[in-house]
Parts: structure tokens; C-alpha cells; sequence
């Protein structure tokens, strides 16, 4: 019940970050928005590290462990950040939301080909999901007002640079959780939250070092009031986002916490049609793309024997659910 509650909130504010970084991108830039959140999150982090006493369960960190946080902080928190904002920006979260679910794909083939988990009949039918889901959206419906409002300028998405943003944030976030799965050799909620704080740590300091050039620098103390003040509220929803993720991950296995955190992409097109109407891409092939890749995203979160023991399938069904493969190492 704990890990599905913290679970959903994750999902909710990992959205709702998302809408609002695109809110900032507007009259902002990416340097500011990712700076900003990661500068803002550390503080957030620190909260709530004291009442569960994280600060002491740092030094159960390995130099080795310590290592691999690092590793996937600059990756996930910095430069996977940095592409998805600059997806979003070239294009709107909506369109960017079903190529990420690639990084569940990156995610299971570096399980298959580096730790020798199976590939089975369910997860081939989640990739080809997640794979036909961006596949709808790359000529959407769009459907325009004859003329925009007054003061707002239609929305034209940068297709190509969007894409290739996206799906290189899709890589980084895909690679990162196989790093931070093999940096926890102990579980727990403090322990959880230790680790966050060292990959957000680690994340802050490397997405500072542009800013020492003073051009970089100049450009980062230029942002508008405006723009700043949805960094800030996106800085501190996705901080929330990946401490609630964390700690969902501590308490309740991945197949529960995976599905139900994949929920992000349908409350990302209800807060983006709330906070940015005339900046996103909405219609039926953007919602298609979405429900599919979301249906390809739990296939791959659900166990085979979680699933055979829910549902009431036919032998022979069973049968084939049960095969497997495993990468033939030398």
C-alpha cells in the first residue's frame, strides 16, 4: 500500500515538473531551467533526509558504490535532464513523453546483455509497444485555432531536434537505474535517500561547471523572474518526483513501483493542458502514441508469474508466457 501511494505521488509531481519546465523554456533556457531545479532539489533532499536519519547511512556507501552514484547522477540528474528539457522545449512534453519510454527498452537490454536476465514472450510485446507508440506521433493531428489569442504565438514544433534530444535523454535515463541498483547492495528508506543526495550532489556540481564560463554565466544570471519561478517550482517537483521514487523502490518490489510511476505520461497531457494549451501538441494520435507506449512500458514492469498467478489464462497461453531467452555468454 506505502510503495503504491508513494509510488502515484512520484508519478503525479514527475508530470507536473514536466509541465512546468516547459512553462519556464518559453522565455528561458535549458542551462537555467536544469540548474536551477538541481540547486533547488538539494535542499528539498536535505529535508527530508533528517527525520529518516539518511545523513548517518552515507558512510555505509562504498568507495565503489559512491562511484557508480556519482556515474549516474551526472547521467540521469544532469545531462539526461538536460535533453529531456531540451526536447520539451523544441517540442512540447507530450510529443516527448512516448519516445522516453525507450529507456525501459536500454533499461532491459543492458539487464539481458550485462546482468543475464531473460527476455521473455511479454517483454518482446512491451518493446514493440513502446516502439510503435512514438511511431503514432511522428505526423500528429494537430488540430489549430484559425488564429492564436492575443499575445500568443502558435506552437510549431522543431521535430527533428525534439526527437534526438528525447531519445538521448531516453539513453541516460535508461542507463542510470542499472548503475544505482548495483550502488544499493543494502535497501532501506534512508538508504534510498543517501544515495539520491549523492547523485543529485554530484549532478549539481557538474551542471555547475559551464556556468564558469562568463558568458555561460551571464546568460544564467539573465533569467526573467518569470521563467525563474517555474524552475523553482519544477526543481522542487522533481526532487519530490525521485526522493518518492527512491523510497517507493525501498519498500515495494519494481513490478509494482515501475507500472504505476508510467502513469506520469497521462497526467503530463492533463497538466499540459492546464499550464501550457498553446504550447503542447494534443489529438488523437498523440493520446494513441501515450495509452500504447504506456501499455508497452507495464509489460515490461509485470513479471511473467505475477501475471500468470492474477489472471485465469489457458495452459496452453501459460505455455508460451513461460518461455525465455538469455544472452549465450562466451
Amino acid at each position: 500500500m506505502l510503495g503504491g501511494l508513494l509510488s502515484l505521488l512520484s508519478a503525479v509531481t514527475f508530470a507536473y515538473a514536466n509541465a512546468t519546465v516547459r512553462r519556464g523554456v518559453l522565455t528561458g533556457t535549458v542551462l537555467q531551467a536544469v540548474a536551477i531545479s538541481l540547486v533547488i532539489g538539494l535542499p528539498v533532499f536535505i529535508v527530508a533526509m533528517l527525520p529518516f536519519g539518511a545523513f548517518s547511512a552515507l558512510g555505509s556507501f562504498d568507495n565503489r558504490a559512491v562511484a557508480l552514484l556519482i556515474v549516474a547522477g551526472i547521467i540521469h540528474f544532469a545531462l539526461a535532464r538536460y535533453c529531456n528539457y531540451r526536447a520539451t522545449k523544441a517540442m512540447g512534453a507530450n510529443l516527448v513523453a512516448p519516445v522516453q519510454q525507450f529507456s525501459l527498452v536500454i533499461t532491459l537490454v543492458l539487464a539481458v546483455v550485462w546482468l543475464g536476465e531473460a527476455l521473455t514472450v511479454l517483454r518482446i510485446f512491451g518493446i514493440a509497444c513502446v516502439v510503435a507508440g512514438p511511431a503514432l506521433t511522428l505526423k500528429p493531428d494537430i488540430k489549430r485555432p484559425a488564429a492564436a489569442p492575443p499575445g500568443i504565438e502558435l506552437f510549431e514544433p522543431a521535430y527533428r531536434e525534439g526527437y534526438f534530444y528525447a531519445l538521448l535523454s531516453a539513453i541516460g535515463f535508461g542507463i542510470s537505474p542499472v548503475l544505482i541498483g548495483m550502488a544499493f547492495t543494502y535497501k532501506g528508506l534512508a538508504i534510498g535517500l543517501a544515495g539520491g543526495f549523492i547523485s543529485y550532489l554530484a549532478a549539481a556540481v557538474f551542471i555547475m561547471l559551464p556556468l564558469l564560463i562568463p558568458a555561460q554565466w551571464r546568460s544564467f544570471r539573465g533569467v526573467d523572474r518569470e521563467s525563474a519561478k517555474w524552475f523553482v517550482i519544477s526543481g522542487v517537483a522533481v526532487a519530490i518526483s525521485q526522493m518518492t521514487r527512491y523510497m517507493a523502490l525501498a519498500v515495494a518490489p519494481v513490478s509494482v513501483v515501475s507500472p504505476i510511476q508510467r502513469l506520469s505520461l497521462v497526467f503530463r497531457i492533463y497538466f499540459g493542458a492546464i499550464l501550457n494549451p498553446h504550447h503542447e501538441v494534443f489529438g488523437g494520435r498523440i493520446i494513441a502514441g501515450t495509452v500504447i507506449s504506456l501499455l508497452g512500458a507495464v509489460a515490461l514492469s509485470v513479471s511473467v508469474d505475477g501475471l500468470a498467478q492474477a489472471l485465469p489464462l489457458p495452459s496452453a497461453f501459460r505455455g508460451v508466457l513461460a518461455w525465455s531467452w538469455r544472452f549465450p555468454w562466451p
